[in-house]
């Protein structure tokens, strides 16, 4: 049993790769609970975490066909879990930009587990840029908008 434990530097690695990819993606769950998004502070951390867990249980996979095949089940199971985000009323749908940031927060753990760091990085800048500085645009775009019909409505 004990010869089945890895090395301390190994299983040390394993924990900073987690680690990161719980802290990049719960920046981002930060905002989205700011925002009170149902979707928040727990959810992208373990979405994180969990695609760089099963990257690292992958390991160094010669097999491409083998690194494909769990990357694209990956890909198929975020984007079922952030297509639960996406709320429609009506004619209005909510929670797209949820979405997509939860399925960016599985990249940005796949990218940790692959040690492409850089990329997560940019990933999660790049993510909280669109959902934190983008919004007073969108809001801006969603007044006029709203102003346009109700101008074509009264008409």
């Amino acid at each position: 049993m004990l010869a089945s434990i890895p090395p301390w530097e190994q299983t040390w690695d394993i924990l900073e790769k987690i680690g990161l990819s719980y802290l990049l993606t719960a920046a981002i769950g930060w905002d989205r609970e700011r925002e009170a998004r149902s979707t928040g502070i727990r959810t992208f951390p373990i979405v994180g975490m969990a695609t760089c867990g099963f990257l690292l249980i992958l390991g160094n996979q010669p097999d491409a066909a083998a690194q494909s095949r769990v990357l694209q089940g990956l890909v198929t199971g975020i984007g079922f879990i952030g297509g639960g985000a996406i709320l429609k009323d009506g004619g209005t749908v909510h929670g797209t930009a949820t979405a997509a940031s939860i399925w960016n927060a599985g990249v940005i753990g796949s990218a940790v587990a692959m040690q492409r760091y850089e990329i997560a990085i940019v990933l999660t800048v790049l993510n909280l840029f669109a959902l934190r500085a983008l919004l007073p645009l969108k809001n801006w775009i969603d007044r006029r908008r709203d102003q346009e019909n109700q101008q074509s409505q009264s008409r």
